[in-house]
């Protein structure tokens, strides 16, 4: 199913900026809710098949109309790929998802189930031929899955499968460092502190399943699962730290990393000054990114322009770092151009 992002400024920062846009988008669940609320009434319950037919109609509307609506306002956008995957989505939900009387009524309408049946049908054989097109044209295995499914869920399922795979697989890879980079590491002071969380994580999941096994079996299952899954992603996380360091590209370029969290590419021109001038009134500054995560900072970046760090950050005018050899990194940084140097009365690294 094609699915688009959210629009606006920002995103989802955007719209609580814009109440009237905020507004159409929750609309069509509110919808969906009231019907699915509706539809499980005494009064529905008497009228079966009319209570079956109007939460398909409710549903085809609420899930058409935004993807539609999003779709014109898109220049070249095809308007009837996302209409029909909205449509096949309506008659799946209204073929499965109603309560058992409502579902009878309508699994005894054949022309009803005949439609959703080729709504789907047509959708589901457009979407493979479609990804098996893209994946012939080389294109990767999440643009494979953005034809099948929302691009936003495809994205995330990559994101998670990714994170899993680092954290269940790759032991012993090498870290994560293009030719021509130079790599600096910064786990040796974080890997510690992260790994005896760990260890507390794996004795807090055993000593909770423990204690809520005596008092409700499933949630203490529940609870383990999602513990579990936790401890997953705590895991890849630690693996990460070693195999994606920072990195100070050929020609000057700083990457900054710290793991799965953050990756920022900064040109040689954006940064002004590094230095090990470290203060708490700097690190805390709203304006400064702090890369360090759990250790104390041992390098500034002070940069020329502020960089945008995503909607609910403001712009970042420094970065603070924890290199595990700080000096190694500002002997091998690169002076500054003559020309900004001339312009910045600062002492350069």
């Amino acid at each position: 199913m094609d699915g688009q992002a959210p629009t606006g400024p920002a995103g989802f920062a955007g719209l609580l900026r814009d109440p009237r846009a905020l507004l159409a988008r929750a609309a069509p669940f509110a919808a969906l809710a009231l019907a699915w609320i509706a539809v499980r009434t005494p009064i529905a319950a008497q009228y079966p098949r009319t209570a079956a037919l109007l939460f398909l109609w409710i549903a085809a509307d609420s899930l058409t109309l935004p993807v539609v609506a999003r779709a014109r306002r898109q220049a070249g956008a095809p308007l009837w790929r996302p209409a029909l995957a909205a449509l096949a989505a309506a008659g799946a939900a209204g073929a499965i998802g109603l309560p058992q009387p409502i579902r009878a009524a309508l699994w005894a309408m054949p022309v009803a189930i005949g439609a959703i049946a080729a709504l789907v049908a047509l959708h589901t054989g457009w979407s493979i031929a479609r990804a098996v097109a893209v994946r012939r044209g080389g294109s990767g295995w999440t643009d494979v899955a953005a034809e099948l499914m929302p691009r936003p869920l495809a994205r995330l399922a990559a994101a998670e499968l990714s994170l899993l795979r680092l954290a269940l697989f790759r032991w012993n890879a090498a870290p994560d460092v293009p030719a021509g980079a130079t790599a600096f590491a910064y786990h040796r002071h974080l890997a510690p502190m992260m790994s005896a969380m760990i260890a507390l994580q794996v004795i807090e999941i055993g000593v909770t399943h423990l204690l809520l096994s005596h008092w409700s079996p499933m949630a203490a299952l529940v609870l383990f699962g999602i513990s579990d899954i936790a401890l997953l992603y705590m895991i890849g996380l630690v693996k990460s730290l070693r195999l994606r360091p920072v990195l100070l590209l050929g020609d000057g370029a700083l990457r900054v990393r710290a793991g799965i969290l953050i990756d920022h590419g900064i040109p040689r021109e954006a940064i002004v000054r590094v230095h090990g001038a470290v203060t708490r009134d700097v690190v805390k500054a709203r304006d400064t990114l702090n890369a360090a995560l759990l250790a104390w900072p041992n390098l500034i970046v002070e940069l020329a322009a502020p960089m945008p760090a995503g909607p609910r950050r403001r712009p970042v005018r420094r970065i603070a770092l924890r290199l595990d050899d700080a000096a190694a990194f500002l002997a091998a940084f690169p002076p500054p151009p003559a020309d900004q140097a001339a312009n910045s009365s600062a002492p350069t690294a």
